[in-house]
């Protein structure tokens, strides 16, 4: 199969919606969905696998970023006893940063992974939490929310959310269709995520 077939066949899952800025040079593989507002930068790679994957809106994914929805343990197809697929579930604001990696299934909002960062799958991310640059959470946990893992992974509670990356966000998607160039937006189901 020529490249050009595979990358149509790629595409053909990925429903973007209106007012999201979704740079070509992004990868996005399988059943994935991005909600309005969010932006995907070149070499973010975006994979469904194991399921799909629902992106919220208002959502910053930044350069060689990886959300994965893959199988567990290492396995490349679902398990002969009927494995479900599973949905990956990502609320709204959130700040995927430079390099990192999201396993996580779920993943509620104000969020910040930050660069090098590393969510297993068994993670459960609430709201307002900030994972430090470099750290690994990879134990079958809820993080409680507005929790701040940091340094060598100690873990504290800040007594607020981070601020959503709203200037940002309006910055970006301004600049990048001046520099990039975008995929088009999709018409998806009107039909609400349910958590």
């Amino acid at each position: 199969m020529s490249d050009y077939k595979q990358v149509i066949m790629a595409q053909k899952g990925v429903k973007i919606a209106a007012g999201a800025v979704v740079c070509v040079e992004s990868e996005i593989r399988g059943d994935v969905t991005i909600g309005a507002r969010s932006v995907v930068h070149p070499k973010a790679r975006i994979i469904a696998e194991a399921g799909p994957i629902i992106i919220g809106e208002g959502n910053l994914i930044e350069e060689q970023a990886l959300i994965i929805n893959s199988y567990p343990e290492n396995r490349t197809t679902p398990d002969s006893e009927g494995d479900e697929p599973k949905a990956m579930i990502i609320g709204t604001n959130n700040v995927f940063e430079v390099g990192c990696v999201s396993q996580a299934l779920k993943i509620g909002d104000n969020n910040v992974i930050e660069s090098k960062a590393d969510l297993g799958r068994n993670v459960t991310l609430t709201s307002g939490c900030i994972i430090g640059a470099c750290c690994q959470i990879n134990t079958s946990e809820v993080v409680p929310e507005n929790m701040v893992v940091y340094g060598s992974c100690k873990r504290r509670v800040q007594s607020e959310r981070p601020q959503p990356q709203t200037l940002q966000l309006d910055f970006l998607m301004k600049i990048l269709p001046n520099y990039h160039h975008l995929k088009k937006t999709t018409k998806a189901n009107s039909t609400p995520v349910r958590s």
